[in-house]
């Protein structure tokens, strides 16, 4: 037995906490290259098993393992992680997975990776204490409790099944008011350069 193949299998067992989904990417720019899953794993140190299922989306490679098969085709992780966002993804959270992504206590991204669309589930009793100003539009929906929002001068409160919609450039600022208040945010990334300006005539 290869000695790698340990090595790879606890990557395995790590990898499926991670949300590094770059099958459809690494494929293309190993076939536009014309190399084959041999040669890349020769160049990359993995085996051709594992480089087949990340590939198809089996496995989810480290990012030290997305290094070296970056490496292997002549590119670097960030670029395959930027190529893999225009791929159609099918990412299910199920209810308390976390994936290794949460940033604070009550706080659960519900979109991984790098995408146009952002969504963060909020739990508890919540006050960040602080204004926020987003460049893109951003809906607030209460899912269950209830929050108070400031937004623009004015205040709001919110009650379940209530949502808030607020223009990119809105400041706001908000708290939840139960502990068993939960709040769906959901916005447009911030990379993306969304405008509210209407076309211009002949487009």
């Amino acid at each position: 037995m290869d000695d790698r193949d340990g090595s790879e299998d606890k990557e395995r067992d790590k990898d499926a906490k991670e949300p590094l989904r770059v099958g459809v990417a690494v494929r293309k720019r190993r076939r536009a290259l014309h190399l084959t899953l041999a040669a890349v794993s020769a160049r990359s140190g993995l085996s051709v098993p594992f480089l087949s299922q990340i590939e198809n989306e089996r496995a989810r490679p480290s990012m030290r393992s997305l290094e070296r098969v970056a490496d292997a085709l002549e590119t670097t992780a960030v670029e395959l992680l930027a190529a893999s966002d225009t791929a159609r993804t099918v990412d299910l959270v199920r209810a308390g997975d976390e994936s290794g992504l949460t940033p604070l206590p009550g706080v659960r991204p519900l979109v991984r990776g790098h995408h146009q669309l952002h969504a963060m589930e909020f739990t508890g009793d919540q006050d960040a204490g602080r204004e926020y100003q987003h460049r893109n539009d951003e809906l607030m929906y209460v899912v269950s409790g209830a929050c108070q929002v400031e937004a623009e001068g004015r205040a709001y409160r919110l009650e379940c099944g209530d949502a808030l919609f607020l223009s990119g450039g809105v400041r706001h600022r908000w708290r939840a008011v139960t502990e068993d208040t939960r709040i769906l945010v959901v916005a447009v990334g911030e990379h993306i350069h969304a405008s509210s300006e209407p076309p211009s005539p002949g487009h």
